[in-house]
């Protein structure tokens, strides 16, 4: 596995690579089976004759004043060691200063994708996310890029992003990877306390309680009131939102459900921010 600290040395090898396919995972690191099975994907998608590329760079430009930047957990050794058990070919880990010119002065933006929902709650967070992975798109150049549906807005924003600005990249989302107790793997679940920790499995089953209530004619704001009512009643659990959206746009939904739906939700658990989602369905789901 070859690791790459610029931008001008990862552009020849894959210039010499070329033109077998090549398959990008973008990643901020400290990685959990939930980012190894992206990587699967990826090779998958790549085939035999293609090149699977991760980049590991923790984005300032996403975490706003206050948030966890400085403590979001890092550790590049143990993440190259899994990266090179799964085949990688190559991983792109710059600095920051190799990604951002002290004069830029251009951003990419989905206006309107990027101020709802946990965009309203973290204000310039998707601003932040649609530049980096232009940028990275842009040095790499990849025939198809792989994200977690974990992060169901930010895939949103992404698929937005490549569709407006005539981007030739594949987009394929990899479903939620689960502890088993039901929570999604997250690198920050390392920073939840013990008591958080068991705590925050909270989601899981009200997302659960929700897929369940979808087909029996429930409204979308009863939905949404019920789901909120069971992670309030988890005294550690600090709601920051609840929202049911049209899985295939993001608008709001109202009345019964008629077509699939996504549950969001951002809940703090002590400092840390969680967030987890599923899409849910007005007809029984097939098992």
């Amino acid at each position: 596995m070859e690791v790459f600290r610029s931008k001008p040395s990862v552009r020849a090898q894959l210039a010499a690579w070329r033109p077998a396919p090549i398959v990008l995972v973008p990643t901020m690191g400290f990685l959990h089976e939930g980012h190894l099975s992206l990587m699967r994907l990826a090779r998958a998608r790549a085939g035999d004759a293609g090149r699977v590329v991760a980049s590991i760079f923790v984005n300032p430009t996403q975490f706003g004043p206050g948030e966890d930047f400085d403590s979001y957990p890092r550790n590049e050794a143990r993440d190259f060691d899994l990266l090179r058990a799964e085949g990688v070919d190559a991983v792109f880990a710059p600095e920051a200063s190799e990604i951002y010119d002290p004069q830029a002065q251009t951003i990419v933006e989905t206006t309107e994708l990027a101020k709802v929902l946990i965009g309203k709650l973290r204000p310039g967070h998707f601003r932040g996310v649609a530049t980096i992975v232009t940028k990275l798109f842009n040095i790499i150049r990849p025939d198809a890029a792989v994200f977690g549906e974990k992060d169901y807005q930010q895939l949103a924003v992404i698929r937005t992003m490549v569709r407006d600005l005539d981007m030739d990249i594949d987009i394929i989302g990899a479903p939620i990877q689960r502890e088993a107790d039901g929570l999604a793997m997250s690198s920050r679940n390392v920073r939840l306390s013990p008591a958080d920790r068991a705590a925050a499995p909270v989601l899981s089953r009200a997302l659960d309680e929700a897929a369940a209530m979808a087909p029996t004619g429930i409204t979308a704001s009863r939905l949404r009131s019920h789901v909120r009512a069971r992670l309030e009643a988890e005294p550690r659990a600090r709601v920051q939102s609840v929202d049911i959206r049209d899985a295939a746009t993001l608008e709001t939904v109202s009345g019964p459900l008629t077509r699939p739906a996504v549950i969001l939700l951002a809940v703090s658990f002590g400092q840390v921010f969680l967030i987890d989602n599923r899409v849910v369905h007005p007809t029984p789901e097939e098992p």
